[in-house]
């Protein structure tokens, strides 16, 4: 209690010497700008205080990071920089929204088996491999990501993300990051990928009609940036694929599943793991229990595959004849599996690859039922209500008055108490579960698949995306022209899987990541509270004016490290449309070209990797298990790397 009591004195006590120094720095300084002056106000001093406050708890962690949203929410309105209404405004942003809503169709395409299949597909071409899996994962987002908010291309794909860590034992921590970054990264390779290039036609041709900069600037073309973009994106790769394995936590991420709960895992030690055994030419026919594998090597054979028919058989009987060329999937400890193998003549695979993904952790494994008093196995045995055939999950241990057998474990009688231990895929365990034969130990951790869901949850995704893409246009075609909002848009796709039962109300909202909601919810107002004051501008001018007369390349160096700091503490939208027309008009006096410069500003936008201030950074956060540290231990080598990139492009080609 002393130590969280602590913790706390040091924020405010940081907090208030940072307010007294802002304010006090507030009455001394006043700085000149061409056109005029701009004095710096108290109320500037206060919001630099309180970016300099965030910035403090974000590497310290002296609180959870989304509890730095909710200190936000309530500093900002009590120290009179924003209004109440203002506060709160982000939790209602047009970007908190549509996460919300494409986190929930998400949700829906992974329920439905959507995220499987594309996981399968990558493994297919990746393997193992993790810097393949990571180059192959970032890749396609980046190209996702150049023609849709690249919010919305990296919740598409995490769940994807996830279950290919899980069933390959990658830490998914070192997954995500790049997947991220390159999702950001990737709106840079379409003028329609991200945000601040959408908005930056409209902020040119709003420059032209003002006549301010005194000579007419062109539009950029749809693909005017791409080679910059493409560039981005394959220095982000090589960047993680060289240095990931120093600047990428180690672990960490969601919840590891494993095939053995490690509750359990003392108990049942020679269970070990599930491997395949290759039934070689030649190999006489036998039925599953003329082999004995249970009682003589203590392994239980879990999935028969039938080469013939392309058919899994999840839960081989007794009576099943293994043949040759089929593939049996083993459950049991890698010493018993070699030495069943050794004496039976067969095969053991050195990895899983016919029952790689059906078996993986994510989708099966191992649980510990306790027979309950009102139990339907009360007094019968496991052959004679035929368990494997009817439940689809495969016995392996039973455990009674403190010892465990594996032999003839399915002609035991059972009794109230005995614990059984059993190997199947979640989705039985589920169904198990539903009729009360069994009290479970442990979470089962998969869930319920509705495959046959998989067209419709297709089908809002592509509604969702039409409308994000076409709405306007076909609406202005039919004659009345109507703007939908990106969170409508993605909203109409989520209410389209709910109420077409893709996914149930409880599961959408249970999908949503409320740490990433109130931490965006609550640094939107601190950006607002930066452009209302007058901070972002004051600290442009002065920066812009400090640097004077330099070479055309200097000011763009100039101008993208400006961008890149302003996009960190103030939203990219909101960087953009500070800059663009300030940095045009320094560009026009500093003999530079305003297009490019205007370019270098909506690029530079996306060069937001430091703090997890970013949507991007922020939706994986928690899945990925990231501090603030591991963004900037990541993120200052990718925030410089795409500065050289980005002016190295610009020089050589433009």
């Amino acid at each position: 209690m002393n130590m969280r009591r602590g913790k706390f004195l040091w924020i405010w006590g940081v907090t208030i010497l940072v307010i007294m120094f802002t304010c006090g720095a507030s009455y001394a300084v006043e700085t000149a700008v061409e056109g005029g002056k701009i004095a710096f106000t108290l109320q500037m001093g206060i919001v630099m205080g309180v970016l300099v406050l965030a910035i403090l708890m974000f590497i310290f962690e002296w609180v959870r990071v989304d509890v730095v949203g909710w200190i936000m929410m309530v500093i900002l309105p009590i120290l009179g920089v924003v209004t109440p209404k203002e506060a709160i405004s982000g939790l209602s942003s047009n970007a908190v929204v549509s996460i919300i809503a494409v986190i929930i169709i998400g949700a829906g395409l992974d329920k439905t088996g959507c995220m499987n299949v594309l996981a399968r597909n990558i493994l297919k071409i990746a393997g193992k491999s993790e810097s393949r899996i990571m180059t192959l994962i970032s890749a396609t987002v980046a190209v996702i990501s150049s023609f849709m908010q690249n919010i919305g291309a990296a919740a598409l794909f995490m769940p994807a993300a996830i279950r290919i860590g899980r069933q390959t034992g990658i830490p998914v921590s070192r997954i995500l990051m790049p997947m991220g970054f390159c999702a950001i990264i990737g709106g840079t390779i379409t003028l329609v990928g991200a945000s601040p290039t959408i908005l930056l036609n409209d902020l040119i041709d709003q420059s032209n009609s003002l006549g301010l900069l005194g000579v007419q600037v062109k539009s950029l073309g749809l693909f005017t940036q791409t080679p910059i973009g493409i560039a981005l994106v394959a220095a982000a790769i090589l960047y993680f694929i060289l240095l990931g394995r120093f600047i990428l936590p180690k672990g960490g991420g969601q919840e590891e599943i494993t095939l053995l709960p490690s509750t359990i895992a003392d108990t049942y030690q020679e269970i070990a793991g599930i491997f395949e055994l290759e039934v070689p030419e030649g190999f006489p026919s036998s039925t599953l229990e003329e082999l004995h594998v249970r009682s003589k090597y203590h392994v239980s054979i879990a999935g028969i595959f039938l080469p013939g028919s392309k058919n899994k058989n999840y839960a081989p009987a007794r009576d099943d004849i293994i043949q040759a060329g089929e593939t049996l999937a083993v459950v049991g400890n890698e010493y018993h599996v070699q030495q069943c193998a050794d004496e039976l003549g067969l095969i053991l695979k050195d990895d899983m690859d016919v029952f790689a993904e059906d078996f993986s952790p994510n989708n099966a494994g191992i649980l510990e039922g306790i027979i309950t008093p009102r139990s339907e196995l009360v007094g019968v045995t496991l052959h004679d209500v035929r368990f494997r055939k009817t439940n689809h999950v495969i016995p392996v241990v039973l455990c009674r008055d403190g010892s465990c057998q594996f032999q003839e474990i399915t002609e035991e009688t059972l009794k109230p108490g005995d614990a059984l231990l059993m190997f199947g895929r979640w989705q039985y365990f589920h169904g198990l579960k539903n009729k009360g034969t069994f009290t479970f130990t442990t979470d089962i951790k998969g869930e319920i698949m509705r495959e046959h869901k998989a067209g419709i949850a297709v089908f809002w995704l592509a509604v969702a995306i039409g409308l994000v893409m076409g709405f306007e246009p076909i609406t202005t075609l039919l004659g009345f022209p109507m703007k939908l909002s990106l969170s409508v848009c993605l909203l109409t796709g989520a209410l389209g899987m709910i109420l077409t039962k893709v996914l149930s109300i409880e599961e959408a909202y249970q999908s949503v990541d409320w740490m990433t909601v109130f931490l965006l919810g609550g640094l939107i107002p601190l950006g607002l509270a930066f452009q209302k004051t007058g901070a972002a501008e004051w600290i442009a001018t002065t920066i812009m004016n400090a640097i004077g007369t330099v070479p055309n390349i200097v000011f763009l160096l100039v101008v993208g490290l400006l961008t890149s700091f302003f996009t960190l503490v103030v939203s990219n939208v909101g960087a953009t449309v500070l800059l663009v027309p300030l940095c045009m008009s320094m560009a026009v006096q500093a003999g530079s070209d305003p297009r490019i410069t205007a370019m270098v500003v909506a690029l530079a936008a996306s060069n937001t990797f430091v703090l997890p201030t970013h949507q991007v950074n922020a939706l994986i956060m928690r899945p990925g298990g990231y501090r603030t540290t591991d963004y900037a231990k990541a993120g200052i080598g990718m925030t410089i790397l795409f500065l050289i990139v980005l002016i190295g492009m610009l020089y050589l080609f433009y």
